[in-house]
Parts: structure tokens; sequence; C-alpha cells
């Protein structure tokens, strides 16, 4: 199973820790945490995966692997800046939105489109985004959808 995880890369403190949290969680759960690879949410949340043993995927949007952050096992170059969202998305079998801007938004968008779920803490009110505080809980409902989405 692949959890994505969706943020900014410039956030506030608590969307570090919710993310941080969010990746070790994930981990706990034996599943592959993917993001967009840089800092910020996406740093923070493969930190977190990380440091419970887990395994992250990095889509990066430009052409140098050694952009993506330290906690990024695989790191997949994509030179296609903003567009990489759709592989980030397409890649993940539900996503957990921290915080965000306009990216944030547009791997929403793509998300709806995709009818992959969609878990939001402090994020985008878009119906329909699940909307979750604790990152305990969050990850449990992503993984919950997952396994529906999955089922013949």
């Amino acid at each position: 199973m692949q959890i994505g995880v969706i943020g900014a890369s410039k956030c506030s403190k608590e969307a570090e820790e919710i993310a941080f949290k969010v990746g070790q969680e994930i981990a706990r759960h034996r599943a592959v945490l993917v993001c967009g690879g840089l800092t910020g949410v996406m740093e923070h949340a493969a930190k977190g995966a990380k440091s419970e043993g887990g395994l992250t995927v990095g889509i990066l949007p430009g052409f140098n692997p050694q952009d993506a952050n330290p906690y990024i096992d695989i790191k997949i170059v994509t030179g296609l800046s903003y567009a990489r969202n759709i592989i980030i998305v397409r890649s993940s079998d539900a996503l957990i939105a921290i915080e965000g801007g306009y990216g944030t938004l547009s791997e929403i968008a793509f998300a709806l489109q995709a009818g992959k779920p969609i878990i939001g803490i402090n994020t985008w009110k878009i119906d329909p985004i699940i909307v979750i505080k604790d990152p305990v809980d969050a990850v449990k409902k992503a993984i919950e959808l997952s396994c529906k989405e999955r089922k013949p």
C-alpha cells in the first residue's frame, strides 16, 4: 500500500510536527510513503517514516536526484515541475494533505478527478476531503479507505 503525503515546501512548525507523526504512522502500518521529495511537509513526513524504518519515495520536480531531502529512499526524477503532482497522486492509494498552497490544491484536484481518497489536516476545505485533526487517526482512515478502493 502506498500513502501520499502532500503539502507545502514551506510550512508552519505545527505542520512539520503533524507531518512527522503522519510519516511515523505510515511506516508503522508498513505502507510506503509517497511525496514530492523536497522540504517542508514532504521532508518531515519522510523523516517520520524513516524514524520507524519505513520506505519513502520522492517524486521530484527537477532533473537532479540530489534535490531530494535526506530521508528519501527512492528518488524519481521527472523534470516535470508541478506536473509531477499527477504522478504523486496516481502512485498513491490514498492521500493525506497537510496545510499547503496552490501546489497542494492541484494535487487535491487531481486526486478528486482520479477518485482517490483524501484526508485533510489543516488544509483546503473542499468537499469530499475528509477532515481529521489527529495524525494517527488520519493515517488509519487513509489505510481503511485504501483497502476499500483495492477490493474488486
